[in-house]
């Protein structure tokens, strides 16, 4: 098991700062949209609903706009999406990875590539730098859930694969495959999570000054504005006194 992680601590930090509320609504609703359409409507039949919905709950989107989601998504006018990824290099060689669910592959495609070459990057090829990520189950509760060890405990019992305990909380790695049932069965130990969800872990983590920083910061920020982009996940290390002015 592994100690504090500040990439862990980065995760966590930023989606508890994401001040556009509305636009993150939005998205988590078409995420339980698709995996209701995908599979079937009842959560608890369907892991993939079952983890939207409680990553919807974690940030409090509303029951009724979660329980029209899903309704949508029985609909015979549900819209069509596509699942795409797209990889590229931001600046200082920063590898990045964006998740985008899209009824219209050109126009996405279009705004990615331009958000990355007006920003210091530049768009690549599928699988270029996500061999460097490792697709993995996240699951974080706050540091007053527990002392590291209970919560260690808690999650070799549960069948996690790591544990990661900082001053801002603990992340709990999983295997890709079992979000689902460690995420429940911590549940019964822990409570509730603030997060639960899959994410793409860097395997390493590539240094930039706050000079760098700052750019990256604002392709990531662009690119997560855009409403066809799901998720944005980039390698990269920074200090943390030059993490927190940024990010202030």
């Amino acid at each position: 098991m592994a100690g504090h992680s500040k990439w862990a601590n980065i995760q966590h930090r930023k989606g508890r700062q994401d001040a556009a509320r509305s636009k993150l609504f939005s998205k988590l609703a078409k995420e339980i949209t698709v995996a209701a359409k995908m599979g079937d409507p009842d959560p608890d039949k369907n892991p993939r609903l079952r983890l939207a919905v409680k990553e919807a709950k974690s940030v409090s989107v509303p029951k009724d706009v979660i329980e029209r989601a899903i309704r949508k998504s029985q609909g015979g006018d549900a819209e069509n999406y596509d699942e795409i990824r797209y990889e590229g290099y931001g600046p200082g060689g920063v590898a990045v990875i964006v998740e985008a669910m899209t009824d219209n592959r050109n126009r996405t495609a279009s705004n990615v590539r331009s958000i990355f070459a007006k920003n210091g990057g530049n768009l690549a090829e599928t699988g270029s730098v996500s061999f460097m990520f490792d697709r993995v189950g996240q699951i974080l509760y706050p540091f007053s859930v527990g002392s590291e060890d209970k919560v260690l405990e808690a999650a070799l019992e549960a069948g996690a694969s790591d544990v990661e305990s900082g001053p801002e909380g603990h992340a709990i790695q999983t295997e890709a495959a079992d979000l689902a049932e460690v995420s429940a069965a911590l549940e019964e130990t822990l409570g509730e999570a603030e997060s639960t969800k899959l994410i793409w872990k860097p395997q390493t983590l590539t240094e930039v000054d706050e000079a760098v920083g700052a750019t990256l910061f604002k392709l990531i920020a662009t690119l997560e504005d855009d409403d066809d982009v799901q998720n944005v996940t980039a390698n990269f290390d920074l200090s943390d006194e030059a993490m927190e002015r940024l990010a202030g």
